[in-house]
């Protein structure tokens, strides 16, 4: 029998459903084609990763000869690892009990599968999640993967929370009698992936305040992947692990060692406060790989115990600092303001997010987004970070991982582009 006579493969309606990621799509673009300067896909500093404190590490498990971390760890993770980045939050909220986070605290492949997990076990085909405004694409792709709708909270004209906008807009979706349907609140509460603003303490209280109020005391979920990475200070707002107003929901705090350490070893983890929730995701874990890589996660015990996380946050912090100034600059240098484009420079992160004039389409398949790669630069289109009311005039620019002087070569690219566009 020839391909051409096979019969179709009958997938289920999530195979169906299913699409390449786009950031896989942004990612082989970058690596395909060393002249095009990416500013699209998050990948972390190349020059900084901590090969010396890797190497060290490995070294002292193998000099002990620990077979034991080459054979299958536990499901929630290693308790050591566990402990450890329990006691990492907890210098973050010194009010947390370790001891607890460690019990509630499972170690996942990078914080993405933890998403997974979450939705997987909350969620079914025409749910609703509420996101922020803007969010994180793969996670917006992730839901849309599994057939359900993401609602976004409103927010004002500076980008923060509208408290009076969400109670309609939950108001409104409770007299359609599909309130019901609501199984979820997530959001990326520092440096966000891709606005980098960081949510306040007000925004987060009015956040819970309002849930209650509409009796939607649902599962919420904090993404704090950027927490670490701050420029000069870190951010304020305690997570909602600490929160007094967030004590009657299930909470899971997630975050990751990927962006603050080393992307390769793809090691993040989740701290759910509530028992059941926790359990469905650990049993569904174990169905997808029965624990995460216990040799990566040996070889992270050795790293913090020898303080090496802290000495990387320490280099990896200046250099981003300085990265997104030279992208700043360029851009303002090159008169891309001039042209009608607006953004904040952020105090920590990856990315700066652009406003084009609104008549100006950035999206995935615009002309502006096929001159862009002609003239050899590469952005994520904003149109990716909506889960509704998608606008077309946004644009994502990561700085992690292009030298200095190639993120001002970029950033020329992009604005001569951006200056023809406005002619």
């Amino acid at each position: 029998m020839s391909d051409l006579t096979k019969p179709a493969v009958p997938f289920s309606a999530l195979g169906r459903r299913a699409k390449a990621p786009t950031i896989a799509r942004l990612m082989n673009a970058a690596l395909e084609n060393p002249a095009l300067l990416s500013l699209a896909a998050g990948f972390t500093d190349s020059a900084t990763l901590p090969l010396p404190a890797v190497t060290a590490a490995a070294q002292r498990l193998a000099v002990r000869g620990d077979r034991e971390s080459l054979q299958y760890g536990p499901n929630q993770g290693r308790p050591r690892l566990r402990a450890m980045m329990a006691g990492h939050l907890q210098r973050r909220e010194p009010a947390l009990d370790a001891g607890l986070l460690s019990r509630q605290l499972f170690i996942t492949n990078g914080s993405q599968q933890a998403l997974y997990l979450a939705m997987q076990v909350l969620c079914e085909p025409g749910d609703i999640v509420l996101v922020d405004r803007p969010s994180y694409f793969v996670f917006l792709e992730m839901l849309t993967g599994m057939g359900v709708e993401a609602v976004s909270v409103p927010v004002d004209h500076d980008g923060r929370v509208d408290a009076a906008a969400l109670a309609d807009r939950l108001t409104a979706l409770k007299q359609a009698g599909q309130s019901h349907r609501i199984k979820a609140l997530y959001f990326v509460s520092y440096f966000s992936n891709p606005s980098s603003r960081s949510l306040t303490v007000t925004e987060k209280q009015t956040l819970a305040r309002v849930l209650k109020e509409q009796d939607l005391i649902v599962p919420v979920i904090e993404d704090a992947a950027y927490r670490d990475l701050f420029f000069a200070s870190p951010p304020e707002a305690p997570s909602i692990l600490s929160l007094e107003e967030w004590g009657g929901f299930p909470r899971l705090y997630l975050s990751t060692l990927t962006k603050s350490f080393a992307t390769g070893l793809k090691i993040g983890y989740g701290c759910c406060t509530d028992d059941a929730w926790l359990a469905a995701m650990l049993h569904t874990k174990g169905h997808h790989d029965f624990g995460s890589a216990n040799h990566l996660q040996a070889l992270l015990e050795e790293v913090l115990a020898g303080g090496s996380l802290e000495e990387q946050l320490q280099i990896i912090r200046p250099v981003y600092a300085r990265k997104m100034q030279t992208l700043h600059e360029t851009l303002v240098g090159a008169g891309l303001q001039k042209t009608g484009w607006r953004w904040t420079a952020p105090a920590g992160g990856l990315y700066l997010w652009l406003e084009a004039p609104a008549l100006l389409d950035t999206g995935l398949e615009s002309g502006f987004c096929r001159r862009c790669i002609a003239e050899g630069v590469l952005y994520v289109p904003g149109e990716l970070c909506f889960g509704d009311d998608v606008p077309r005039n946004f644009v994502r620019l990561s700085y992690g991982v292009l030298a200095e002087r190639e993120l001002a070569e970029a950033g020329r690219r992009f604005v001569r582009v951006a200056q023809a566009a406005g002619n």
